[in-house]
């Protein structure tokens, strides 16, 4: 079995996004997927040329790893449902590795449920968001004790296509979910209320979007690249008595930041319940 072989059981939003980054990087010939909803993976088939397999079964039987690409409260009993193609494979001496995209799941809970089907393998749990569609995204990614070197950097490379990957505890994740998971949502709001700020003041809608969009993508750069501290470059715009500050002020009013905030811990808190 080779090591760059990848079935997907599911492949949803974002489990298509990493699909397609895969199948840059990789042989799409060695990315198989499994989905219900069969027209959903035969565009994705058309569209990065990997291969749709009838079952789960199938492409399990043909990969080295599986990503279970399902959302959280169904993957316990599609792990399980996979559990006599995952067993023939691993007492075969198959050397696989599970990979879970699944928010709030932990890799002990997945080992548990591989367990009841007296199957031991690896677990690698990532976290991506969306951007990875445009290579721009971030993957958060965890392993358990089990997990080989060469298999994580392995599936790393495979990956960079969709952007930076980066090692994460996985105590972390879920705290980290919706400060880069979720808050793409939170910085197109932002980018919309820049540009309606645009059109209110005489700019067409389509200039007033690439402007909003361009100063985010600048102004995330900046504080990448500069390693300082956004209170401190936000300070370095506002000159004294001038319209920066001002713009400022009045966010301040609306509770701009208390509703950042307030959204990111909300958000954590339903990562969570949704985990149980």
């Amino acid at each position: 079995m080779e090591n760059s072989t990848f079935a997907f059981i599911g492949a949803g939003n974002m489990g298509g996004a990493i699909i397609k980054a895969l199948c840059k990087k990789c042989s799409p010939s060695d990315v198989f997927i499994y989905d219900r909803d069969v027209a959903k993976a035969k565009a994705l088939s058309e569209s990065t040329g990997c291969v749709i397999c009838e079952s789960a079964d199938e492409a399990i039987k043909k990969a080295k790893y599986i990503i279970l690409g399902v959302k959280p409260n169904i993957l316990a009993p599609v792990l399980e449902s996979a559990f006599d193609s995952i067993k023939a494979s691993y007492e075969a001496g198959n050397a696989q590795v599970i990979v879970s995209i699944a928010a709030g799941i932990t890799i002990d809970s997945i080992k548990k449920v591989l367990s009841k089907g007296n199957v031991d393998l690896p677990v690698i749990r990532l976290m991506p968001n969306t951007p990875v569609t445009v290579g721009k995204g971030l993957i958060l990614i965890d392993f358990s004790k089990d997990t080989r070197e060469e298999d994580v950097d392995s599936f790393m490379a495979s990956l960079s296509e969709a952007g930076s990957v980066q090692r994460f505890p996985e105590n972390l994740m879920d705290c980290a979910t919706p400060v880069f998971s979720s808050s793409p949502a939170f910085v197109y709001m932002f980018i919309e209320a820049l540009s309606d700020g645009g059109v209110m003041s005489g700019l067409p809608r389509d200039i007033a979007i690439n402007l909003a969009a361009q100063a985010v993508l600048g102004s995330a750069a900046m504080v990448l690249e500069t390693g300082q501290h956004p209170g401190a470059l936000k300070d370095a715009v506002c000159s004294p008595a001038g319209s920066t500050i001002v713009g400022v002020s009045q966010l301040e009013r609306g509770a701009f930041r208390s509703s950042v905030s307030d959204a990111v811990y909300e958000t954590y808190k339903k990562v969570v319940e949704l985990a149980k």
